[in-house]
């Protein structure tokens, strides 16, 4: 059995890692500045639009803290029972923050209910300035961990643009940001012509995008925590691939999965031809799977193909009578 590792791959984790706390404690420092002040402005504009708005800046600044967390954890060496670390507190993160997104989300639905059928009376002059304010901070915010991601864009090839751990977190700001904007437009609705619905309409999109936001968060977490091939990857193609290679007889027992975010790894179990150099074989096929398919962790055991066996003969003499 031979094991093949890149040890850059831990450096760049490790600076990757170091990034992500930097961009997540920035972003963090301004959510919480802005938030106390958006809070009291929703309650006192009695505006569920916006206390929708503040509710979720305050899972985003949670969400921020938990992945702040996960990333530190994420960063710890490999060592005792935890042989691949704890990258996978990202992906918990990732998961928790889906299901904070899609809670709230429920939670909104049933208030714009509410308001749809009975809309209180909302003061949009705050409700548009405050939101308006929520536009431009959310904006600085979601620039910052999108420019972090396209500096993972150009440092790992094969890598996710950001991790997920960060992506959960981009993706709660996101969904904020359009939140605010939704939220401006129904406040600067009620200002014109009056039309209090607006602010349940706005609220009923908010739980929409952030709906669709969870959805996609979970469902990539959970395919990290199943286990899946990553994203891109078709086994079945690979395992054509590998066994296309010259003195490769037969591929068995290939598995492909996502350690945790922009490590994936791979195992298979080679027959080699007789005639060929097997560790030369596998030396090759490393190197194929982490230049064509970006899997630089892979373990491959190999073995020669039995030789062919001769015929076996059976003869038969006869004792002379005497």
């Amino acid at each position: 059995m031979a094991h093949e590792d890149e040890h850059a791959h831990g450096a760049n984790g490790h600076s990757s890692r170091e990034m992500d706390a930097r961009a997540l404690r920035r972003a963090l420092t301004l959510l919480l500045a802005f938030m106390a002040a958006e809070i009291a402005v929703a309650i006192v504009s009695r505006s569920l639009a916006l206390l929708a708005d503040a509710a979720h800046m305050l899972t985003d600044a949670a969400a921020l803290g938990v992945a702040l967390l996960a990333a530190r954890l994420a960063a710890r060496p490999a060592r005792g029972a935890m042989t691949y670390g704890m990258g996978r507190a990202e992906i918990l993160s990732a998961q928790a923050n889906g299901m904070t997104m899609l809670v709230l989300a429920l939670i909104i639905v049933y208030g714009a209910i509410s308001h749809l059928v009975s809309p209180p009376h909302v003061r949009p002059v705050p409700v548009l300035a405050v939101a308006l304010t929520g536009v431009v901070v959310n904006l600085i915010v979601v620039r910052i961990l999108g420019a972090h991601g396209h500096a993972h864009d150009h440092d790992h090839d094969h890598d996710h643009d950001r991790s997920l751990n960060v992506e959960g977190s981009y993706r709660h700001l996101l969904t904020d940001l359009f939140g605010f904007i939704a939220t401006a437009v129904a406040a600067a609705v009620i200002l014109i012509s009056g039309f209090r619905r607006a602010d349940a309409i706005a609220s009923l999109l908010i739980a929409a995008i952030m709906l669709h936001a969870a959805y996609g968060l979970l469902r990539a977490s959970a395919r990290v925590m199943m286990e899946a091939a990553p994203a891109g990857l078709d086994p079945d193609a690979i395992g054509h691939r590998l066994v296309a290679e010259p003195g490769v007889a037969e591929v068995h027992d290939l598995h492909i999965w996502e350690v945790t975010s922009g490590f994936n790894a791979a195992s298979a179990h080679i027959v080699v031809d007789a005639g060929h150099d097997c560790h030369e074989v596998r030396r090759g096929l490393s190197r194929l799977l982490a230049d064509e398919f970006g899997l630089s962790h892979s373990t491959l055991q190999v073995e020669h193909a039995r030789a062919p066996q001769p015929p076996l003969r059976i003869e038969v003499t006869s004792a002379r009578r005497q």
